[in-house]
């Protein structure tokens, strides 16, 4: 066909998403991908014997049939739950920092959660309680929010959501330093901060606290075959719905009606030109406006360029001739800080020499068969808060990636006390150039942008329709209205899907 209802660009996790509602919204669907595999960053890849998970640590708000969170019933509502394999993972996190001497291993569940935090901060508890019981009244909030697409009743928000009200404009220091949580206990609590990109002083409370909830309510979960198991089941469905899917295939241009400047067709990268009104596009508002589109309303010009970009990725995959009992493993998800002062440790991720956080992940300790038996395998994340790896000439950067790599293997040793490096049977690493080159994505972007006070969460969705200005053009990523995260990425291609068949079905 040359005529759609819509065209979704991209096969990430919003895009596919996207797909779907549109297609169980009755309308005609043309996926167009660039790669020959779907997903995006929500992929694995082999070196070896062993086949690594590209990028995701857990996946949080799922839960388990009886005790289902918000990401299950999307994906049973989209028809795929059952087509995947989920394992749950063991335990919250282990987070280690030097400056403060903290090693501390969190549980899932609250009470357990809280019960924890009491031994390791006595007299913490009443605040950390108050904590988890504003976070539930946000996710409530945030649920009636959803359940009426963003058109809340400020009486309703009031009446029965005051406190999220009241903590709406607050970070997540100031509510904590409110509730007069002991700062050890703070320093445990907020080390998922780095998750979501942002220090804890510019860092919404209402996204940090709903994030933490969902996490610790409802515990995380993890394809048994990778998150690119999740992509196979969402193509799937699409196939199943009769949507129509292009791997191999770029879109290059978004065409516009000289008329209304709204979208008007898309034109693939063979030439052949795609007549459709409405695009979800799963990639940057940078690439579509500063390359895919020839006439941009400047007001969009203005925001993209207003907007700042989040965390450039690099990470190590590391496939060991040991298992993790034999080499001193004991987690499944690592962070090791420098310290627990998100705003300095922030600043020291701007440059390659200062940067030493990681975020790591021994997948063998929830999925033990995940690897050849007596073997483990892990993947070492950071994040670069500035464009430091353009200063890294060509000549240089073989010798950047490895000096990165060197130093993360290290700092794990040091700080855990596993010996790995003498087990190294394979090693892969990404850097921001790779994610730039696989993705597309500027600067080589994992966290789409940045959650600002002005443009975080919850002034993102509220400013939904403001943010719509070119009729037919909606995205659905890291870079949309629910930010970053593989859960994000699934919410806000549902939203902009359900919201282009209501555009479609408007215009009859």
């Amino acid at each position: 066909m040359r005529k759609y209802d819509a065209v979704v660009i991209g096969a990430g996790n919003g895009g596919l998403t996207a797909a779907i509602r549109l297609l169980q919204g009755g309308a005609r669907v043309l996926l167009v991908e660039k790669h020959n595999i779907p997903g995006g960053f929500a992929t694995s890849f082999r070196r070896g014997r062993f086949e690594f998970e590209a990028s995701l640590h857990e996946l949080n708000d799922f839960g388990t049939a009886d005790n289902a969170g918000d990401v299950r019933v999307l994906f049973d509502e989209l028809g795929v739950t059952d087509k995947i394999e989920w394992v749950q993972i063991p335990e919250a996190y282990r987070v280690i920092s030097q400056a403060e001497k903290l090693d501390a291993t969190m549980p899932f569940g609250v009470k357990a959660f809280i019960d924890k935090m009491e031994s390791y901060v006595p007299g913490s508890r009443k605040s950390v309680t108050e904590f988890f019981e504003l976070a539930e009244e946000i996710r409530l909030g945030q649920a009636y929010t959803a359940s009426v697409n963003g058109n809340a009743d400020s009486k309703v928000m009031v009446r029965d959501y005051g406190n999220f009200v009241r903590c709406g404009s607050y970070s997540v220091n100031e509510v904590l330093k409110a509730l007069k949580m002991p700062k050890k206990a703070v320093d445990i609590l907020t080390a998922y901060w780095c998750y979501l990109g942002a220090h804890c002083d510019d860092l919404s409370f209402v996204h940090y606290a709903s994030m933490v909830n969902r996490y610790i309510l409802r515990g995380a979960s993890m394809p048994k075959s990778r998150s690119h198991e999740i992509s196979l089941a969402l193509t799937e469905r699409i196939l199943e719905l009769g949507g129509d899917v292009l791997f191999n295939t770029e879109a290059v241009k978004i065409l516009t009606d000289p008329k209304d400047g709204g979208v008007r067709a898309v034109v693939l990268d063979d030439g052949t030109e795609i007549e459709t009104r409405h695009v979800v596009a799963n990639c940057s508002p940078h690439v579509v406006f500063g390359r895919m589109m020839d006439k941009v309303p400047e007001s969009e010009v203005r925001a993209s360029n207003s907007r700042k970009f989040a965390g450039r990725g690099f990470t190590m995959f590391l496939g060991l001739n040991k298992s993790a009992d034999e080499l001193g493993i004991e987690n499944h998800n690592y962070f090791l800080y420098d310290t627990m002062d998100s705003v300095a440790q922030y600043d020291r991720m701007r440059t390659i020499k200062d940067n030493s956080v990681q975020a790591t992940v021994c997948l063998n300790r929830a999925l033990p068969d995940c690897s050849p038996e007596g073997t483990c395998m892990m993947y070492f994340t950071t994040l670069y808060m500035s464009d430091d790896w353009a200063k890294v000439t060509p000549e240089n950067y073989y010798k950047t990636k490895n000096y990165v790599a060197d130093k993360m293997i290290s700092r794990f040793e040091h700080d855990t006390g596993a010996k790995i490096r003498d087990s190294i049977e394979e090693i892969s690493v990404a850097t921001p150039m790779t994610y730039a080159r696989y993705c597309g994505h500027p600067q080589g972007v994992i966290y789409g942008y940045e959650s600002q006070y002005w443009d975080g969460l919850m002034p993102r969705l509220q400013m939904m329709a403001e943010d719509h200005r070119v009729r037919g053009l909606r995205f659905g990523s890291a870079y949309a209205m629910r930010l970053s995260g593989y859960s994000s990425a699934y919410f806000a291609g549902d939203i902009s899907g359900r919201q282009t068949v209501g555009d479609i079905k408007r215009e009859g």
